[in-house]
Parts: C-alpha cells; sequence; structure tokens
C-alpha cells in the first residue's frame, strides 16, 4: 500500500512506517546539483555544512567556476564532463550514497532559492520511520512570493503529475527533497533532466515508497535563467514523454479514443450528405475510414504496452522474490 501524506513537525501524522527505525544516528549527506551556479553555488555549501560534513557538488558540465567555488567552499564535487540534464546529475549523486551507505540523501538546489534552514524539517519524516520520500512543498502553510506564472506552470505539471502517477503531492516540481536508504537503494531515472522531480512520483509507486511532504519556503530573487516559455514546454514534453511510458494504455487510449469519435463523427457527415444529396463524399469518407483505423490502431498499441508493462513488472518482482528466497537460510 502507497501512502501519501502531509507531514508537519508541529503536528505529526501517524502512518504506516516505511522500515525499521535506524537505532544508529544516520550517516546524512547532502547533495547539490549544479550547472554554471558560481554566484550561489559557495553560500549554498557553507550553509549545508552546517547540517552534515558530507556535501557533495554534481557539477553537471558547468563552463563557469562553480566545481572550483564549490570545492573551496568545503564540498566534494563529482563532475560531469559535459552537461547531461538534472536526471543524470540525480543518478550521480544517488550512486554516491550508494557507495557511501548513505542512510538519508537530501537533495537542495544549487541557485539559492531554498533555505538551508529547512533541511532538519524534511529529515525529521525520515528519522522517525515515517517516510522514504520527503518533498519540500511551497504550497503548504509557508507563504512565499513565486511569481504567477511560476505557480500556474508549477500547478499545472503537479496536476498532470498527480493525475498520470495516482500519487497527490501538493508541490511535483519542488527539488529540494529528501530520500531513506531505502529509497537510494532502488531510485534510477532515465529521462532528460527537466522532468526528473515528476518522475520520482512514478517511481516512488512502482518501488511502494511512503511520501511525505513538509512546508518550506522559496526564495525567487533572480530572474530566470531560461525562458519561462521553452522551459515550460520541455518540461511538458517531458511529462507527456513519462506518461507514455508509465501509463499507457491511458495515454494511448485517450487518444484513440478522441480518433474514434472524430473518425465516428466524420461518418455521420458522410452518410449526412449522402441521405442529402445521393452523393458520396470520398473525401469525407476516406478521412472517416483513415481517422477509424488510427483510433483502432492507437488503442491496440497501449492495450500492447500495458501487457508488455505487466509483463516485465511481474517478471521483476518474480526474480526479486526469487532472489530473496536464496538468500533466506
Amino acid at each position: 500500500m502507497i501512502e501519501v501524506v502531509q507531514f508537519s513537525t508541529a503536528e505529526p501524522v501517524a502512518v504506516r512506517p516505511a522500515g525499521p527505525a535506524n537505532q544508529q544516528a544516520p550517516r546524512i549527506a547532502i547533495a547539490i546539483p549544479a550547472y554554471n551556479e558560481e554566484r550561489f553555488i559557495g553560500s549554498v555549501v557553507i550553509q549545508a555544512l552546517c547540517y552534515t560534513p558530507e556535501v557533495v557538488v554534481i557539477d553537471d558540465g558547468s563552463a563557469d567556476g562553480t566545481t572550483f567555488i564549490a570545492e573551496q567552499a568545503g564540498a566534494r564535487v563529482l563532475r560531469h564532463g559535459v552537461n547531461k540534464g538534472k536526471s543524470e546529475a540525480v543518478n550521480t549523486a544517488l550512486a554516491w550514497a550508494r557507495e557511501q551507505a548513505i542512510d538519508i540523501l537530501v537533495f537542495i538546489d544549487g541557485d539559492g532559492q531554498h533555505e538551508a534552514g529547512e533541511i532538519e524539517t524534511l529529515l525529521v519524516p525520515i528519522r522517525a520511520g515515517l517516510a522514504d520520500m520527503v518533498i519540500g512543498s511551497r504550497f503548504l502553510s509557508v507563504h512565499s512570493s513565486i511569481p504567477r506564472y511560476r505557480q500556474v506552470g508549477q500547478h499545472l505539471f503537479t496536476t498532470i503529475t498527480n493525475l498520470a502517477s495516482n500519487q497527490p503531492v501538493s508541490d511535483s516540481q519542488s527539488g529540494f527533497r529528501a530520500f531513506s536508504r531505502q529509497a537510494i537503494a532502488v531510485l534510477r531515472f532515465t529521462g532528460t533532466g527537466l522532468s526528473v522531480e515528476s518522475e520520482m512520483q512514478f517511481q516512488a509507486k512502482e518501488h511502494q515508497l511512503v511520501i511525505a511532504e513538509v512546508p518550506i519556503s522559496v526564495i525567487y530573487a533572480e530572474k530566470a535563467k531560461r525562458n519561462p516559455v521553452g522551459h515550460g514546454l520541455q518540461i511538458l514534453s517531458n511529462l507527456v514523454q513519462l506518461v507514455s511510458q508509465h501509463r499507457p494504455l491511458a495515454f494511448f487510449g485517450l487518444q484513440g479514443l478522441l480518433l474514434l469519435g472524430a473518425g465516428a463523427g466524420m461518418a455521420l457527415v458522410t452518410v449526412d450528405i449522402f441521405s442529402t444529396t445521393h452523393v458520396l463524399a470520398m473525401g469525407y469518407a476516406l478521412l472517416a475510414v483513415l481517422l477509424l483505423i488510427l483510433g483502432i490502431l492507437t488503442l491496440f498499441v497501449g492495450l500492447i504496452l500495458h501487457a508488455i508493462g505487466l509483463f516485465f513488472h511481474d517478471l521483476k518482482k518474480t526474480v526479486h522474490n526469487d532472489r530473496a528466497f536464496r538468500r533466506t537460510p
């Protein structure tokens, strides 16, 4: 069973524990994906070091002084030779956390928009054994000055992600997150990067991870580095790709039904014209046939991909259970 809870440090929410609580003090690390963030990365690293000595910056092919400043500030830097996108930066951080046996990994953006003082808030649900993934939400009890156009885009992408993943959260696009050791062990992302936060919701459902949200503030003191319209369209495109991969029946099924509906409408128009004029409107008739065929094919694509997805899901579960059985003495 998957649970998504909104967690408040003032009023704890009783939920099913995500796993047995670690009896020893957990080993905590903070990961900062960064791309050309020389203006802010130093201060973000210094603030993060107040919470743990294990701060790692993933420099995703920056062309400025991001790596040098991060190292001078006291962080360990894992550098990509070229810009690979945020998904790969997150994957690099997760791989490093697995190698280092990190118990809790916190992600914070390198642009200074997040308050490092709120890291402790993200840690509470995981430390209590109440969640595997904690999202710092900008839309709970803390109200920040967020530009209107950003709010519209963030709510739109959250709605699409929630509907597609069946995981209701209030802020699917927040990059301020914390992950338990269980989540660190299973999460691996394949997207281009702009929708990695949305992909986290799909994978949380796949791996039966418990999600919690805590309120955070955010600072938008600088203009957006990317064109908001172009950036939004890229995220939307990646979201569509995610939905097609994880919910093929819904994605292709809806398109198939729309095509069938359009084809049926054109067929009715063709029949109406013929009944009135006794002349077959070949253009309308051919278009109706084409739409009906495309609709049927699209529906079958959705059904086939859905069946393949179920097959691989069951196969993965069988392999996992087999390995667990073999490890049992």
